[in-house]
């Protein structure tokens, strides 16, 4: 089931479109990760830390790239020690400081990344290929809404 089928008429409309959302990206998610494993034998969370990567050519330090994917640094710390094995990326020492470095894709990480990234863009355009021009654009300004609403609201713990 779902996260959609949870919801009922009764409910407010606010509701059933949070989870119809959620379960969009879950559904579009699935299929991502699904053609990562089948077209690359990799997995989202190794494209992400790739991803972040390729935006960094001199690369990240480990605590930076925990932070953007917002995982633990041990998550990180495995997913790099495979691509350090696979020759895709690369551990380069942090000038001044014995404890730290840097981590950065190979020129195979890259060429491999680019490949990936360029089956994930088709991807994710087909996911959207039931909707016009105009409804994406339109689905993404009503978000944008959405996000700044929230983003303008102090965050509370409750």
């Amino acid at each position: 089931m779902d996260m959609e089928a949870r919801a009922h008429s009764e409910h407010p409309e606010a509701l059933r479109l949070w989870l119809r959302l959620l379960t969009c990206t879950q559904i579009v998610e699935k299929q991502v990760r699904g053609r990562l494993r089948e077209r690359f034998d990799t997995t989202l969370p190794r494209f992400d830390l790739m991803a972040q990567l390729e935006r960094a050519p001199n690369g990240l330090k480990m605590n930076e790239l925990s932070r953007r994917m917002m995982v633990t640094g041990g998550n990180v710390t495995g997913i790099t020690d495979q691509l350090v094995t696979e020759g895709l990326v690369e551990r380069i020492d942090v000038e001044g400081d014995r404890r730290a470095y840097r981590v950065r894709l190979t020129p195979k990480g890259r060429k491999l990344f680019n490949d990936m990234a360029r089956q994930h863009e088709s991807w994710i355009v087909e996911a959207f290929s039931a909707l016009s021009e105009k409804d994406m654009a339109t689905l993404h300004k009503l978000l944008g809404k959405v996000k700044d609403h929230a983003n303008a609201r102090p965050e509370t713990a409750e």
